[in-house]
């Protein structure tokens, strides 16, 4: 059987979700085994033919230079994999549409702002067809492995629409709200199996909010421990601002 043909793409992001491939160790080299990597700039400098089977983007949409090229990979590709946050909610990116672009462009790039184009960031499924989502900031090894194993076999992928205190549960995680600490885990999808809380840390919302959150219960959470709504709403716009572009 001829191998899979797959292009691995980044645009505006720090690329770390491409490092987690490095950091997936054995696993990574019998994956990989099953690939033939066509290009791949954070790698490679030469690129083997232009139609894909797969293709994995990290990175969010935030200028028509970028837009041009996503179309042009989703042209090329069979299947498209948004891969990390900013690809798949637009992630910390997503924090510019907060301002007014011709003030940020500036500030950026002083008096020869005009050369930058810019325009709203969007995550990759809001400028083109996405087939799967790798949430993340970073992603989690483990999904990843799943999900471009449903991708070679051509099955679907369903991120989890449950929070992310599903897993802590199940983790036995002592609660961050016990601890003092306010955390994003009672409105943002699972699938991470609690990563971030595991190792101490609190929910930050990287992989986006649950389809339907269970507002009241998170109200009460907030009411319960003196937290101010406003102080979770700014949390959440650390990585959500471009959620609000899907909205009607």
């Amino acid at each position: 059987m001829k191998k899979p043909k797959v292009g691995i793409f980044d645009f505006a992001c720090c690329e770390g979700c491409q490092l987690q491939l490095a950091n997936m160790g054995e696993q990574v080299l019998s994956l990989l085994g099953s690939l033939r990597v066509m290009e791949w700039r954070e790698v490679m400098s030469e690129t083997w033919g232009k139609k894909l089977d797969i293709a994995i983007v990290e990175g969010s949409i935030t200028d028509p230079h970028a837009v041009e090229r996503i179309q042009r990979i989703r042209r090329r590709a069979s299947v498209l994999i948004a891969y990390g946050s900013c690809a798949t909610i637009g992630g910390v990116n997503g924090m510019k549409n907060n301002f007014v672009f011709d003030e940020i462009r500036k500030y950026v790039y002083g008096d020869s702002y005009a050369f930058f184009p810019t325009e709203p960031t969007k995550a990759v499924h809001q400028v083109v067809e996405v087939d799967y989502f790798i949430h993340g900031c970073p992603v989690y090894i483990p999904e990843v492995v799943t999900v471009l194993k449903a991708a070679l076999q051509g099955i679907p992928y369903y991120v989890p629409d449950y929070p992310v205190c599903v897993e802590c549960k199940l983790n036995e995680n002592v609660c961050m709200y016990d601890r003092k600490v306010t955390c994003l885990g009672p409105v943002t999808r699972a699938g991470c199996n609690s990563w971030c809380i595991n190792n101490g840390n609190i929910c930050y919302g990287c992989r986006g909010m649950v389809s339907n959150p269970n507002e009241k219960g998170a109200l009460d959470v907030l009411a319960k421990y003196g937290i101010p709504t406003s102080l979770v709403v700014n949390k959440m716009n650390m990585y959500n601002k471009c959620r609000e572009l899907d909205e009607p």
